[in-house]
């Protein structure tokens, strides 16, 4: 619905071997964290490994499948939340990168059959720069 806000611009960070975006909610209204039904990375035309991804909302990294019975934690539309994963980027520090992010969520209140409801994807690509990030 809003797919060109999907990406939050300039939030591309690397940390040793993982790569991380902050990625806003392309829906008008919170959502909780079990509607969250997967998403894909990638950088520079490179898939971040689906099994080495996860996702933060509120303070919670988890797996996609750890997403599920979590019906009581929200994502906000004015929250991020962050999509990571295993991926070593190459070049100079201050080198461009082009980032795409795949979301999909299911919108559980809109009900298109007796035994689903809406699942939306969404696609942003964005070109930025990477900062390293600071150690806790």
């Amino acid at each position: 619905m809003i797919p060109d806000r999907l990406i939050e611009a300039g939030t591309l960070r690397r940390d040793g071997s993982r790569v991380s975006v902050e990625v806003r909610l392309p829906w008008y209204r919170a959502l909780p964290a079990s509607c969250v039904a997967g998403a894909a990375l990638r950088v520079d035309g490179v898939e971040v490994p689906p099994d080495s991804l996860r996702w933060e909302v509120n303070g919670h990294r988890s797996t996609f499948a750890e997403l599920v019975p979590r019906t009581d934690d929200w994502w906000f539309p004015a929250d991020s939340a962050v999509l990571s994963g295993d991926l070593a980027l190459t070049g100079d520090p201050g080198a461009e990168h082009v980032v795409e992010v795949d979301l999909s969520l299911y919108i559980p209140y809109i009900v298109i059959s007796e035994s689903q409801v809406l699942r939306i994807e969404e696609h942003d690509r964005k070109s930025m720069t990477a900062t390293t990030a600071v150690p806790a």
